[in-house]
């Protein structure tokens, strides 16, 4: 089913933005930083209270906010929690976000939650399967949700079509839109030898306005494959990536860099977003490398 919510963001977002991490808490609060937006993840909001609530409606005020879920496992074979979109739905009334978004991917099994981003197989019945949980979703929320792409450590030999034609078609049946990862199909190109730029091409060919946002990140190099640990900063493939990226789907889709381990201070992360908006400006030959 094609739902018919609009594709702009209820508060105009553009710009670069970065994730919300508690450890910047007091620099947000306490000064004026430069990022045009921010991004959280929804499961740390779902609360009644507390300061990390305070903080994000605090920031509200100054910022507009991506809300991007990592824990509701859309393809989780047996489905979701309720509960789950009930807090979801709850935190969305409650701020008002710009953008929200979920991943494609499947986490839960047995009634255990796994606590990661586990790749579907990419056939026809899981394609059925997700558009009736996208469409679920979004009629829960009455707004449009992004899907990210994934980073992947297997593929499955049932695979039918690749990630970026799942996304394709699941937008042209949903009406939803596309969080594009791009450290993540760097990431599948070299831990599975797919075409990132294929991919890309592919996200082109989507209807205007079908990218909502791009996420930026860093991985961790290890003997057997790249681990999407956003742990450091962005790769130079990656920025690489990036700027074939806003050749081919324009330049004013927001941008985040995330981190989420081994958190460094701010300035490290603004740093980042200097970079991400010289590379989207094609000034990437001004940047200066530290020795």
């Amino acid at each position: 089913m094609l739902n018919a919510y609009p594709q702009q963001p209820h508060f105009p977002m553009s710009g670069i933005g970065v994730g919300l991490r508690t450890p910047h808490y007091r620099d947000f609060l306490e000064q004026s930083i430069a990022v045009d937006w921010i991004e959280v993840h929804a499961e740390n909001y779902f609360g009644e209270g507390g300061y990390d609530l305070y903080v994000l409606k605090e920031l509200r005020q100054q910022f507009p906010v991506s809300v991007h879920g990592v824990g509701l496992g859309l393809g989780s074979a047996r489905g979701y929690r309720q509960a789950h979109i009930e807090k979801l739905k709850h935190l969305v009334d409650r701020i008002s976000p710009a953008l929200v978004s979920e991943h494609l991917c499947w986490g839960a099994v047995a009634g255990r939650s796994l606590n990661d981003l586990l790749p579907i197989p990419m056939m026809q019945s899981t394609l059925d399967l997700i558009c009736d949980r996208v469409d679920d979703l979004q009629n829960q929320l009455q707004r449009q949700v992004l899907i990210e792409n994934v980073s992947s450590y297997v593929r499955y030999i049932q695979d039918e079509m690749s990630e970026a034609e799942f996304l394709a078609k699941l937008v042209k049946r949903t009406g939803c839109g596309v969080l594009l990862d791009i450290n993540n199909l760097y990431i599948n190109q070299i831990n599975h030898g797919e075409d990132a730029m294929a991919a890309l091409q592919h996200m082109a060919a989507l209807p205007a306005g079908s990218i909502g946002e791009i996420h930026l990140a860093g991985y961790l190099a290890t003997e057997d494959c790249l681990v999407d640990n956003h742990g450091s900063c962005v790769s130079d493939p990656v920025w690489h990536l990036f700027s074939s990226a806003c050749s081919l789907l324009g330049s004013d889709i927001p941008v985040m860099i995330e981190w989420d381990t081994d958190i460094p201070p701010l300035p490290v992360l603004l740093d980042e977003v200097k970079k991400a908006r010289q590379w989207r400006a094609g000034l990437k030959d001004e940047i200066l490398v530290p020795l």
